[in-house]
């Protein structure tokens, strides 16, 4: 028995040759991708023009697209709505994350099965993102963070990365589509830092790929949405809602979804989306004081305002700024006194006269007031059912 025993572990023990290494299913070799040879030069022009990426199959989750993307941010808040619809054609997603596994969990629900393939990466290394690249036809860049950590600065995130990004698919050879999403109001002459770094990352990519799609979505709202939720989380806690300024700044948001929606739509054009920039903004303009009123709306309390004007908003937001990359442990992430945020509402964030937007896409986008704020209701003191609605509220300093 225990020669029997002996044997089997030896023949266990052997390699198989039938078996593929990993370097052979993803090669990171500097050959594979070297930028000198000729089949890595920049391809997506040379797909322009050549008909649909999509172009085979019934379009349903079960069937295959043709598209294999990887979507580099997709455990983020617009990753979650684009990697479902594109799972909902057939495409099949490759999600690098990093950190723990359960980051991309709720994705993988999402797609038929195989169709949404968690990556492990490190975005600091090259060869982990020619790894994660390596069997797409698509990359979709959604990296973006709106405040700084000890860790990552506003430049590396929403600059530097996209310019990697955008070279390794240089190289590759085979990517036949690239967008960038950046953000509405993005500009190099911009006091916001991270609105000045989307910028820079906009013309890095442009210069890498000059066939890449650019989109700039304004604030989006959705159910994971980081302008409704802190606001509702704020009013419920303390009772009123702080307004930089007087609320005046005027802002267009737009559904999340239809924002997913759009970058979908580019991938399954002829090719006419490729080296053009949308600017994706929703069908009506509010001020932050209207889309405020909204919030309260829904949350069915009566509104409560503070003005806070805008110098000391800066200085109760300056504090984190300047211990950030000081202290040697993470501070709490600013949610409603971001100081870069306070600088990029500053002035008004709309989309431009001659802009392409959705409607250059055949996308009508959803008006807000409606299903797309409906998650608001889970701040309904009592339950969704529960609480005063517009025509019963009741100014209580009207009570003897």
């Amino acid at each position: 028995m225990q020669a029997i025993t002996r044997r089997l572990g030896q023949h266990s023990l052997r390699p198989t040759p039938s078996i593929p290494s990993i370097n052979s299913i993803y090669p990171l070799s500097d050959h594979y991708y070297g930028g000198d040879h000729p089949r890595y030069g920049s391809t997506l022009a040379s797909h322009k023009g050549m008909g649909h990426l999509v172009r085979k199959g019934t379009g349903g989750r079960s069937s295959v697209s043709g598209i294999i993307a990887t979507v580099f941010g997709a455990t983020g808040f617009l990753g979650r709505y684009l990697v479902q619809q594109l799972a909902k054609m057939g495409s099949q997603a490759l999600v690098p994350f990093r950190g723990s596994e359960d980051n991309p969990r709720h994705l993988k629900l999402m797609g038929d099965l195989g169709q949404i393939v968690p990556m492990k990466y490190d975005p600091r290394d090259e060869n982990s993102i020619k790894a994660v690249m390596a069997k797409a036809n698509v990359v979709i860049n959604l990296i973006g963070r709106e405040y700084e950590t000890r860790n990552y600065s506003f430049e590396e995130v929403n600059h530097f990365m996209a310019e990697q990004l955008a070279v390794i698919a240089k190289e590759h050879g085979g990517i036949m589509r690239f967008i960038q999403v950046s953000c509405l109001g993005s500009s190099l002459s911009s006091p916001s830092r991270f609105l000045r770094a989307k910028a820079a990352g906009e013309e890095a990519v442009l210069k890498e790929l000059p066939e890449a799609t650019v989109m700039k979505p304004a604030v989006m709202i959705g159910t994971e949405d980081r302008i409704m939720n802190p606001w509702a989380r704020f009013a419920k806690k303390y009772s009123f809602l702080p307004l930089i300024g007087d609320g005046s700044t005027k802002i267009q948001p737009v559904y999340v979804n239809d924002v997913a929606s759009a970058i979908v739509a580019a991938l399954k054009d002829d090719g006419t989306s490729m080296g053009k920039v949308y600017e994706l903004g929703g069908p009506e303009i509010y001020t932050v004081h209207e889309l405020a009123e909204l919030m309260y709306d829904m949350i069915r309390e009566w509104p409560r305002y503070v003005n806070v004007p805008l110098p000391i908003a800066k200085a109760v937001a300056m504090p984190r700024e300047v211990l950030v990359k000081k202290v040697p442990f993470p501070l709490p992430n600013p949610e409603i006194f971001n100081l870069d945020q306070i600088l990029a509402f500053a002035n008004d964030t709309v989309v431009s006269e001659n802009a392409l937007t959705f409607t250059d896409l055949s996308i009508v986008p959803h008006k807000l007031k409606g299903y797309p704020v409906e998650f608001l209701i889970q701040y309904r003191k009592g339950g969704p059912q529960f609480g005063s609605t517009v025509s019963e509220k009741v100014n209580p300093d009207s009570y003897p």
